[in-house]
C-alpha cells in the first residue's frame, strides 16, 4: 500500500518495460498545422422556420458559408493538414479546400476539443507522466505510467512500474503531465491527408457550410405628427451560436427561402462533469467522495457564456458607432436577395451585433382602418352578432416614388409617434419579406375610435328586405336555396376627422356575394367595400352570398 486507500498491484520490472512498449503508438502521417486564416467571408443564411422575435444563441437554427483564406506548408509525400479554429456547427462533407497539390485524399472533423474529460480519454494507453509530492521527504516525484481507464468508469486508473493505483485515492496531491500524449485542440478542428510529390508553401482557400447562425432585421417606424409620413430606419442583427468568431470578416447576408435539406449536426453542447470515485479514507461507516472536475467544455467557452449579455451590449453599441454612415447593399442572388455589409465586421464568438441597413425618411403612408367578416353566420367570435374595434394600419408602396424602392427582407418593426419632440410607441408588428413595388403594410393595433358592428338579419321580415338590396352585375337568376342571410355591418367613427375604412369578406368555397348596397372591389382575391367614414357618423353596409350554384350572364361584347 503507498497510502490509506490506494490500491496497487505489483508488475514485474520485465512486463513493464514490454507494457510501456507495447503502448508506443505506430508511426502516423506528418502533422502540419495550417496558419490561422489571413482573410475570411462568412455569408448568414436565415432560419427558413422562424417568423419573429428575439435568437436564442443556443437554439440558432439559421446556417453560414464561411470561406477562409490561409497559408500551409506541405512536405513532400503524404502528410496530415490540421485546420484550428473551423466553426463549431461545420458539415464536414461540405468542405471544399481548392489550391493544394494534387487535392484531397480524405477528410475528417476533429470533434473532440479539449476538456479535462477528452484529455483523460484521449491519453489513455500513452505513456505519460504522474506528478505527486511524497508524504515522507516532501519532494516531488514524477513517475512514469499509462492510463487504464478513463472517466467513463467513474473514476481515473492509471498504471507505473510499481503497480496500478485509482488517481486521487492515496491522499497525496497527483496531477498528470500529458506533453505530447494528445492532439486536441481548443477549438474545432477540420483536418485532411494531402499528397504532394514535393515540399510547396501554398495560399488555400477553405469553404464549409456551419451551422449555429441567424440574422434577422429590426425596424423603426416614426409616424409624423399629421400621421401623413413615416420615417423608416432598419438594422440587421447578426447571431453567432458557434464557440468560434470570425474577426474582420467580410459579411453577407442573404433573404428568401432556401430550398435545403440535410441533417447536420448543431454547434458543440456543454459535455458532464467528469468524476473520479476512491475507496473510503476512515472507517468503513464512512460514505464514499467523489472528487469532481467539472468544466468539461471547450478551454474559455463557459466564460464566453457568463459574460455573453456585457458582450452583446458592447458589441452593438461599437457596431452602431463603425458603420452608422454607411449602409448595407442589396444585390441579386438568383431568386434569393444578398445584403452585403459595406466594411469588414467581426462575427464575435456567442454573441449578437447590428449593422444598420436604410434609413429613408418623408415616406408617404395613408392610415387604412380595416375590419374582416365572414359572408355566413359562422364567424368564431361567438354568434352572429359581434361588436368589435377596427384595426389600424399604415399603407404604402415599396417604391421611388415613395422614397423606397428596394427589397425589404422580413423582420420586426417598432412604431413610434413624434410628439413634442419626443417619440411615443404606438405599436409592434411584424413584416414579411417585400419585393420593390409591392403594397407596404405596418399594423398599428386595435383602434377603440371605430367600431365595427355585425348583424345577421333572419326574420321573415329581413329576408322579404333582401330583395331590395340591388343584385351585382351579371348576376340574374338566383336559386333561393343555397341564399344566405343577408349580413348588415355598421361603422362607427368617434374621431375628430374622418377616415378610409376598408370591410373585407371571408367567403367560402364556391361561394360569391351577389347582392350589395355599395360598391364592391376586390383585393388581394376577397372581396372588399372601400368606405369614406365621416367623423361622429355611422356607415352601413349590406351584403347577401350565395354559397351553391350561381347562374350568372354576361352582357354579350
Amino acid at each position: 500500500m503507498r497510502g490509506r486507500g490506494s490500491v496497487w498491484v505489483t508488475a514485474a520490472a520485465g512486463s513493464w518495460m514490454a507494457f510501456a512498449a507495447a503502448a508506443q503508438a505506430p508511426a502516423a502521417l506528418p502533422q502540419v498545422l495550417a496558419d490561422a486564416p489571413t482573410d475570411l467571408s462568412v455569408t448568414v443564411y436565415r432560419d427558413p422556420g422562424r417568423s419573429s422575435g428575439a435568437m436564442d444563441l443556443d437554439h440558432l437554427s439559421g446556417f453560414a458559408l464561411i470561406r477562409e483564406t490561409r497559408v500551409v506548408r506541405v512536405p513532400a509525400g503524404e502528410s496530415r493538414v490540421r485546420f484550428e479554429g473551423v466553426a463549431d456547427g461545420i458539415e464536414p462533407v461540405s468542405a471544399i479546400v481548392s489550391g493544394l497539390p494534387n487535392g484531397l485524399i480524405e477528410k475528417n472533423l476533429d470533434a473532440e476539443l479539449l476538456s479535462p474529460a477528452s484529455l483523460i480519454a484521449a491519453a489513455q494507453g500513452r505513456p505519460l507522466t504522474l506528478v505527486r509530492g511524497n508524504s515522507r521527504t516532501g519532494k516531488i516525484e514524477r513517475l512514469p505510467g499509462v492510463i487504464r481507464s478513463g472517466p467513463e468508469a467513474d473514476g481515473v486508473v492509471f498504471q507505473t512500474q510499481d503497480g496500478i493505483e485509482a488517481l486521487r485515492c492515496s491522499g497525496l496531491p497527483e496531477t498528470f503531465n500529458f506533453a505530447g500524449t494528445t492532439r486536441l485542440s481548443a477549438s474545432p478542428t477540420l483536418s485532411a491527408v494531402v499528397r504532394s510529390t514535393r515540399a510547396v508553401t501554398e495560399e488555400i482557400q477553405l469553404s464549409y457550410l456551419a451551422y449555429g447562425f441567424d440574422w434577422f432585421a429590426d425596424y423603426t417606424a416614426t409616424l409624423s405628427a399629421d400621421g401623413k409620413m413615416i420615417d423608416l430606419g432598419a438594422w440587421v442583427t447578426l447571431a453567432n451560436g458557434n464557440g468560434v468568431g470570425f474577426p474582420s470578416a467580410h459579411t453577407q447576408v442573404v433573404a428568401g427561402q432556401l430550398n435545403r435539406e440535410t441533417n447536420g449536426a448543431p454547434p458543440v453542447a456543454d459535455e458532464g462533469a467528469m468524476l473520479a470515485g476512491c475507496w473510503p479514507k476512515g472507517s468503513t461507516s464512512e460514505p464514499v467522495q467523489l472528487l469532481e472536475a467539472a468544466g468539461a467544455i471547450p478551454l474559455g467557452f463557459a466564460a464566453a457564456k457568463r459574460a455573453r449579455a456585457t458582450m452583446v451590449a458592447n458589441a452593438v453599441l461599437e457596431e452602431v458607432a463603425v458603420t452608422g454612415a454607411r449602409r448595407v447593399s442589396q444585390e441579386q442572388l438568383g431568386d434569393l436577395k444578398l445584403y452585403r455589409v459595406p466594411e469588414r465586421t467581426t462575427v464575435a464568438s456567442r454573441q449578437s451585433k447590428q449593422v444598420r441597413l436604410l434609413d429613408r425618411a418623408g415616406i408617404p403612408v395613408r392610415r387604412i382602418f380595416v375590419a374582416v367578416v365572414d359572408e355566413h353566420d359562422d364567424d368564431g367570435r361567438g354568434g352572429a352578432d359581434w361588436v368589435a374595434p377596427a384595426e389600424a394600419l399604415l399603407r404604402t408602396r415599396n417604391d421611388a416614388a415613395n422614397h423606397l424602392g428596394l427589397p425589404l427582407p422580413s423582420g420586426q418593426v417598432v412604431v413610434f409617434a413624434a410628439r413634442g419632440g419626443a417619440r411615443l410607441l404606438l405599436h409592434q408588428d411584424y413584416v414579411r419579406d417585400l419585393a420593390v413595388n409591392e403594397e407596404v403594410e405596418i399594423a398599428l393595433g386595435s383602434s377603440s375610435d371605430v367600431q365595427v358592428r355585425c348583424v345577421s338579419e333572419q326574420t321573415s321580415v329581413d329576408r322579404g328586405r333582401a330583395r331590395t338590396i340591388p343584385l351585382l352585375p351579371g348576376v340574374v337568376s338566383l336559386r333561393r336555396t343555397s341564399l344566405n342571410s343577408v349580413r348588415r355591418i355598421e361603422v362607427s367613427n368617434a374621431r375628430s376627422a374622418a377616415i378610409d375604412f376598408e370591410l373585407v369578406v371571408r367567403l367560402a368555397d364556391g361561394a360569391r356575394i351577389i347582392r350589395a348596397d355599395r360598391p364592391l372591389g376586390t383585393r388581394n382575391g376577397r372581396p372588399v367595400f372601400r368606405l369614406k367614414v365621416p367623423a361622429h357618423h355611422i356607415v352601413t353596409v349590406r351584403f347577401q352570398s350565395q354559397r351553391s350554384q350561381i347562374r350568372a350572364i354576361r352582357p354579350p361584347q
